[in-house]
This record gives C-alpha cells, sequence and structure tokens, in this order.
C-alpha cells in the first residue's frame, strides 16, 4: 500500500498519495476489500493500485477519473449491479460529479499484484471444479464479468426468493447489494452460502470467482 507516498505530477509538484478507498470491510492473505464511498462532489484524492482489482457498484452517481499524468479524464457512470475488472493502473482519482451517493465494493486480488502473500494454493479432494447453485431449474442469474483471472455472476431473487450457492474449486466471495445490509463473504472452496431472503426486492448479489488460482493448480 502507498498511501503516505509522495510523488511528483508532470509540472513538478508533490502530491501525497492517499488510500485507495473509504475503509476496508474484510481483509485476509488472498483479498482486501475497500469501500469507496463518495458524496455528491466529493472527490477520493490520488491513489496508486498495486493489485489487479474488481469494482462492484452498489449506488450509483455520474464520476470522472482524473490521472496524474494528465491523459483525459475518463468519464464514468455505472450501473448498479454492474462489475468491472482491472489491472494496476496509474496514479489516478476519482470525483462524484453527481447529485447522488457513489458506493461501491472494490475487490484486490492480492496474489496477482504487488502484495502476494506466497501462500500456496492447494485443490481441495473431493470439491467439484465448478461453482453452481442448489436449485433445480432457472435461477436469475447472468455472468457479467468473464475473464481468465475472475467471473462475476449478478443474481436478482424477487422478494422472498432465496438461492444457495456452492463454490467450486476455488476461494469465491458474496457481496449483498442491499444498501440496508450491504455484506460481503469470503468463501473457501467448497463452501456454501444461502442468499439471505429480503422482503423487496433488491439490487441483488455479486458472486465473486477467483478463477486465477486454476493456474497454480
Amino acid at each position: 500500500m502507498t498511501a503516505g507516498t509522495t510523488v511528483a505530477a508532470p509540472d513538478g509538484t508533490e502530491v501525497v498519495l492517499g488510500e485507495i478507498g473509504t475503509r476496508v470491510l474484510l481483509k485476509n492473505s488472498r483479498v482486501r476489500v475497500w469501500e469507496v464511498s463518495l458524496a455528491p462532489g466529493e472527490a477520493q484524492g490520488w491513489h496508486l493500485h498495486h493489485n489487479p482489482y474488481v469494482v462492484l457498484c452498489l449506488s450509483t452517481s455520474p464520476c470522472h477519473m482524473d490521472w496524474l499524468d494528465g491523459s483525459p479524464a475518463r468519464q464514468l457512470n455505472e450501473t448498479v449491479g454492474g462489475s468491472v475488472y482491472r489491472p494496476v493502473s496509474p496514479v489516478h482519482m476519482l470525483t462524484n460529479d453527481g447529485e447522488s451517493l457513489y458506493l461501491n465494493r472494490l475487490i484486490e486480488v492480492l496474489d496477482l499484484g504487488e502484495e502476494a502473500s506466497g501462500d500456496p494454493y492447494f485443490v481441495i479432494e473431493g470439491v467439484p471444479t465448478d461453482a453452481g447453485f442448489e436449485q433445480v431449474g432457472e435461477v436469475p442469474a447472468k455472468v457479467v464479468v468473464d475473464e481468465d483471472d475472475v467471473r462475476i455472476q449478478h443474481v436478482t431473487p424477487d422478494a422472498g426468493e432465496s438461492y444457495t450457492w456452492h463454490t467450486g474449486a476455488y476461494p469465491a466471495l458474496v457481496v449483498d447489494l442491499d444498501l440496508d445490509s450491504p455484506d460481503v463473504t469470503y468463501l473457501e472452496p467448497g463452501e456454501s452460502y444461502t442468499l439471505p431472503a429480503k422482503l423487496t426486492r433488491t439490487s441483488g448479489f455479486n458472486l465473486v470467482e477467483l478463477l486465477y488460482y486454476r493456474r497454480t493448480s
């Protein structure tokens, strides 16, 4: 982590880097999960990513991203439930240009970055390779990111519905997008998670599979 490090802009101005998120929600040797929360008009501050990361949107607002190297700003207008997987990137900052709260979950995948723990990963004997739902029949889920490193599904149960998801041979996370209970749960291979039934239909859940471990198993 580089918060507190001083770097120089192209014009020679010194900039002290900040954290990449507002607060840490979960941390272990494999992942670190941040909350990024920006009120209308608020800027996150200059920061740098040393690990690839996943961004999961819980509350959206028009934003723009500035780059310390002077590259053109990037306009962002994310969708609740949407997901993005990004590699490491140059120093940048995010500003909320809208009139609503911007809120996300940012998952750093540490074993692909500079903070890899070196902890070996072993496939657990008897655990099926693929993740899946316990229920028979159609489940309201769709794949929103399908990369070699990660796969992310967005699940939107109706009010009162609940589904049980079994991880496969690789670690995974379940992110509840309900602003009343925005929980993040880390699952080891072979573990199960029952999505809690809600009184009303919410923005659903994101299921994040860390598939890059299959390259080491």
